[in-house]
């Protein structure tokens, strides 16, 4: 059942496993925000999206494929997959156990749109369709993407380097939900869709959001750790040197 409003639950203290375990749904949509240098790069661009120039919290989209015979949960993604020996650049499938590592992936949500069955087939057919027919991943189309956030007038004109058969995540995502009848970012164009865009989205849905402790705060519990432990011997060291 499609949400009336939009709503944003806030977890903490989950692992990304165990949040993603929970919410990982097929149709629903996963934003992820990183630590590398393209992740950075990413989320400084969006903000331009914000009135306030405040940097972008999200990276990367996906769609959550659902749970296969293998009993793991799959995603389908435009992405960048570097491993041994192999390349994979454009939309693909993986398990979503990709996003388990909480060094590489330290932000997380989870986008619910209530979607019905028939709506949820569609995403999933579109899908699979620019993966058997290998879609490209756009790092021309990405670049486009970045001239038009700091010109917001061509937002809503085509990507300037846009390709065919070719798109990066967000715009992917965007692509999907168009085909089931959704506009997650009126006035952009679709190759303009940035994942800062899909997190704001006035669809009516409900957010899952992952929140980690701020490193801050895990260091002033070291500290207050120690302080403790050093306390606690000082006691002890002094009685001994009185006897």
């Amino acid at each position: 059942m499609q949400p009336a409003q939009n709503e944003t639950v806030v977890l903490t203290g989950l692992a990304n496993r165990e949040f993603l375990e929970r919410y990982a749904r097929p149709g629903r949509i996963g934003l992820s925000g990183g630590v590398t240098l393209i992740d950075k790069a990413i989320c400084r661009a969006e903000r331009h999206i914000h009135s306030k120039k405040k940097w972008g919290a999200w990276s990367h989209a996906f769609l959550f494929q659902g749970e296969r015979h293998d009993g793991h949960h799959w995603v389908i993604e435009s992405d960048l997959q570097f491993h041994r020996r192999h390349i994979s650049l454009g939309v693909q499938e993986n398990r979503v156990s990709k996003y388990f590592d909480e060094k590489l992936y330290t932000t997380l949500a989870v986008l619910d749109f209530g979607l019905t069955e028939p709506q949820t087939s569609c995403l999933l057919r579109e899908g699979l369709e620019l993966v058997a027919t290998r879609a490209r991943y756009s790092l021309r189309e990405l670049l486009g993407t970045l001239i038009a956030l700091r010109h917001p007038e061509l937002r809503n004109r085509d990507n300037l380097l846009s390709r065919e058969r070719s798109m990066y995540c967000s715009a992917f995502v965007q692509h999907l939900f168009r085909k089931a009848g959704f506009e997650l970012a009126p006035g952009v164009v679709g190759k303009n869709t940035t994942p800062e865009d899909i997190a704001q989205t006035s669809v009516p849905h409900v957010t899952y959001l992952l929140i980690r402790e701020p490193a801050e705060s895990k260091i002033a519990a070291l500290k207050s750790r120690l302080r403790r432990r050093i306390g606690s011997r000082i006691p002890a060291r002094s009685s001994a040197a009185g006897i």
